[in-house]
């Protein structure tokens, strides 16, 4: 996690995303680093946000690569509450989303592509925990 408040929750598999975070938080640098993976079951932003886990608190802006989110909306409602949608075009982080949640902080995931084999998105979601991806 990027800020200096309190980590994620250890039991995002219970809210049925598929989600993998890194066991420790990440360090203030400079550096970026993946704090875990999320493999969506789909390309439809408004239909995976509301699976990420409610413990996060209340995620206010998602930050999203314009070419894996095609239709994505600016706002989606998670929980009755609208998320404010940013889009980048950055070739760098093409596979990556971020999360904000006021006074929680913010996460870094790498998006695993929903038709990817179970296998390798295994393989990917353990890679980006253990060795930021």
């Amino acid at each position: 996690m990027t800020s200096a408040s309190s980590p994620p929750p250890q039991d995002p598999a219970s809210s049925g995303a598929r989600l993998r975070l890194a066991d420790q938080p990440r360090e203030r640098r400079t550096a970026r680093r993946i704090d875990g993976a999320w493999w969506p079951r789909s390309h439809d932003l408004a239909a995976e946000l509301p699976g990420l886990p409610r413990a996060w608190g209340r995620i206010s802006s998602v930050l999203v690569h314009g070419d894996t989110w095609l239709d994505c909306p600016e706002r989606v409602d998670v929980a009755g509450r609208a998320v404010h949608v940013g889009r980048r075009d950055s070739a760098t982080a093409s596979d990556t989303v971020c999360l904000l949640a006021p006074g929680r902080g913010r996460w870094d995931l790498l998006v695993v592509p929903p038709g990817t084999a179970r296998a390798e998105a295994d393989r990917l979601m353990e890679r980006a925990v253990t060795q930021g991806a």
